[in-house]
């Protein structure tokens, strides 16, 4: 009679007729053993509750996959993209203003055989001596100091003092190199070998104008200031760098015009690498410090 009733209740449900028959004959102690899975989960494949639960959910497993991907992407130490100085807004120099210190320079002409002729009846040998040491800070000094800064703003790894040695090299390039092109350029007879100041013989080296350690001092002493910023350094560097201009006027390699031409080509010289001033739209060289050293850059842009 039991038998029919859970048979009929089987029927009743759509269920087998052998499960529930099955679970009635099961001894009491299976059911303290958990519960029983239907046959059809068990013919799937599941897998208890305590098993699924180690597997981690499927957004866990693409955060992992991301983070791999990202890891694998990121750059090696020696591969990081450099550090690169840019130039602060400059002064768009005028067309006049080249023309004022070109009249200026003129100017100062009238002094160069007035002066040349003072320093040649007041000559002596102390004062000969003093002239040739001061005037190696043009020559020997910019070499010892530019390399100096660079050297030590690498071994020290501070890219401020590294970019400060890289502008100081490019303006000191800039400047000399410009004043050997005037100077063969033009051809203006030094004091020491010809007395008239407006004997010119161009397209020869070894001339006059505009004087070359005076070119050098003052590339340096602007350079240098500009990043120092101190009112101290300002004029004890433009201090060092006149000193050198009237060496060389005192030894008559240079006259009067000589040394201020230099001076004006120097700072103009230092003051385009820099980018405090800008000429024609062009851009001042930026300056590179990667994993692997420093790098120059230099680009030009015109604009209309």
């Amino acid at each position: 009679m039991v038998r029919s009733a859970a048979l009929a209740l089987a029927l009743a449900l759509g269920l087998s007729p052998a499960v529930p028959f099955a679970a009635a004959q099961a001894p009491a102690d299976s059911a303290l053993a958990g519960p029983v899975l239907p046959a059809d989960t068990v013919a799937a494949g599941a897998q208890p509750a305590d098993t699924q639960a180690a597997v981690p959910p499927a957004d866990t497993l693409a955060l992992a996959a991301r983070r791999d991907t990202l890891a694998a992407a990121a750059p090696r130490a020696d591969t990081l993209a450099p550090y690169i100085h840019s130039a602060p807004p400059g002064h768009g120099i005028r067309w006049y203003e080249p023309l004022a210190v070109l009249g200026g320079i003129a100017l100062t002409a009238s002094l160069d055989q007035p002066v040349a002729n003072h320093f040649r009846d007041h000559r002596s040998q102390g004062g000969q001596d003093v002239a040739d040491a001061w005037a190696k800070v043009g020559t020997v000094g910019v070499g010892v100091v530019t390399a100096g800064v660079l050297a030590g703003g690498l071994i020290s790894h501070n890219e401020k003092v590294t970019h400060a040695g890289l502008r100081l090299l490019f303006s000191v390039g800039l400047a000399g190199g410009a004043a050997e092109g005037i100077k063969f350029a033009l051809g203006r007879e030094r004091p020491l070998q010809n007395t008239n100041s407006l004997d010119f013989d161009p397209a020869h080296f070894d001339t006059s104008f505009p004087s070359g350690h005076t070119t050098l001092a003052f590339a340096m002493a602007t350079s240098l200031s500009d990043d120092i910023h101190r009112t101290w350094a300002t004029v004890g560097l433009y201090s060092l760098a006149t000193g050198v201009a009237v060496s060389r006027v005192y030894q008559e390699a240079h006259w009067v015009s000589d040394v201020v031409g230099g001076a004006a080509l120097g700072i103009a010289s230092a003051k385009l690498v820099s980018g405090r001033w800008r000429v024609f739209g062009l851009t001042p060289p930026r300056f590179l410090i990667g994993a692997r050293g420093p790098v120059i850059g230099w680009s030009v842009a015109f604009h209309e």
